[in-house]
């Protein structure tokens, strides 16, 4: 057998942290507004938010391309005056990783902050806290279980996209071909042996993140028991 090539893992690796970090940044503003928000059209916006969960990959992935592309006003744009190219480029993978995994970590985060006890918001206002300084040393610190649960299965589910990042970015070597597609182009190369350990690989990672996010949950529970 051929040495094992690690780049589409370290691609995948990449390209997560990436995702993760920015939907850190944009996902706890929108999902504290979420929480907070008694609009009419909060349904609105909470269905358009979950929408990537159940629009099949290939159609929210095709619809990315046809966004992204030079052809496009936004690709354009970006291409004009950026000189960035949104499809075929690790760009392009962030951008649509970002909009793929968004409800991933919209939602934890919104069910954390729709769970925290207002007394302990209210008393940090009292006690002279502004809104911000609330939600960083306050609220946040309290929800480190939803937190880190969203962290965590956005990191895994941007790792194990396929259909959108291969609609999006191909199969380029050392640039858009991530592991997901890797093991797919394996298949179709009847390269079984590598595929079974690129797959193997992707099965153990799959199950260390659903075991963090059992685990915090159950820990989370006991704690919650041990207090009542």
């Amino acid at each position: 057998m051929d040495e094992l090539n690690f780049t589409p893992f370290l691609l995948s690796f990449k390209l997560a942290f990436t995702v993760t970090i920015i939907l850190l940044v944009i996902g706890i503003p929108f999902a504290w507004y979420l929480s907070r928000t008694k609009s009419k059209i909060k349904p609105v916006i909470e269905a358009l938010t979950a929408l990537p969960i159940v629009l099949p990959p290939s159609v929210l992935g095709f619809y990315l391309l046809v966004i992204l592309s030079t052809s496009s006003p936004i690709g354009k744009f970006f291409w004009e005056y950026f000189n960035m190219k949104l499809v075929f480029s690790f760009e392009g993978l962030v951008v649509a990783s970002c909009i793929y995994s968004f409800p991933f970590m919209i939602q934890p985060l919104q069910n954390g902050f729709e769970n925290i006890d207002k007394n302990i918001i209210e008393a940090s206002y009292l006690s002279g806290k502004g809104p911000i300084m609330t939600l960083f040393k306050v609220i946040l610190p309290n929800m480190k279980d939803s937190l880190l649960t969203a962290i965590i299965i956005t990191f895994a589910h941007t790792v194990g996209e396929f259909g959108v990042v291969l609609m999006v970015g191909g199969s380029i070597p050392g640039k858009t071909e991530v592991a997901s597609v890797a093991i797919y182009d394996f298949v179709e190369m009847m390269d079984y042996e590598k595929a079974h350990i690129y797959s193997a690989i992707m099965l153990v990672i799959s199950f260390l993140v659903l075991f963090a996010v059992y685990f915090i949950n159950h820990k989370n529970k006991r704690k919650f028991n041990d207090v009542y």
